[in-house]
């Protein structure tokens, strides 16, 4: 239960600072709505609700939100220069990446960070071993230490202060 009101509050907050317009419609279409969503999968998300209680969590989100947008900018400026000049080297392939990530939704925030920053693309996550495969446009290095170092620690850190 303590889950479903944490996955309504969230979703709530998040209709609200979708929708930007704090008329009573569209505050009563937000919480019909966050409510619905809630009572349908919110024990698919948290399984620990009590961590959320912990303010500290939240001021990490917001470390992380500028971080990923961050980061986000700097991939799409390499794809930029990739497709704009021909000549720029592209190294295509998949490479094995670990992380001392546990819970499931930790690791599917990574992935999906990962995922969502241009030129890079999770393939396969191996839970019990903790491993991503990711394609990378732009293969640095084949060894695992050095590419979990390019690509996962920078979103690791914060995930981990988030949500373990």
């Amino acid at each position: 239960m303590a889950s479903r009101i944490i996955f309504f509050i969230v979703g709530f907050l998040v209709w609200c600072l979708l929708n930007w317009k704090p008329n009573y419609q569209e505050i009563i279409i937000g919480v019909i709505a966050a409510a619905g969503v809630a009572y349908l999968t919110g024990d698919l998300f948290t399984t620990r609700p009590a961590l959320f209680k912990n303010p500290r969590r939240y001021i990490w989100i917001l470390y992380y939100i500028p971080l990923f947008l961050w980061e986000c900018l700097k991939a799409n400026l390499d794809i930029a220069i990739r497709i704009i000049r021909p000549s720029c080297p592209i190294y295509p392939g998949i490479v094995k990446v670990k992380t001392s990530l546990k819970t499931d939704i930790a690791l599917t925030c990574l992935a999906n960070s990962i995922t969502l920053t241009p030129g890079t693309l999770t393939v396969d996550i191996d839970k019990e071993k903790r491993i991503l495969y990711v394609h990378w446009i732009n293969v640095k290095s084949k060894d695992t230490e050095k590419a979990t170092e390019i690509i996962v620690k920078r979103f690791e850190k914060i995930l981990t202060k988030i949500f373990e």
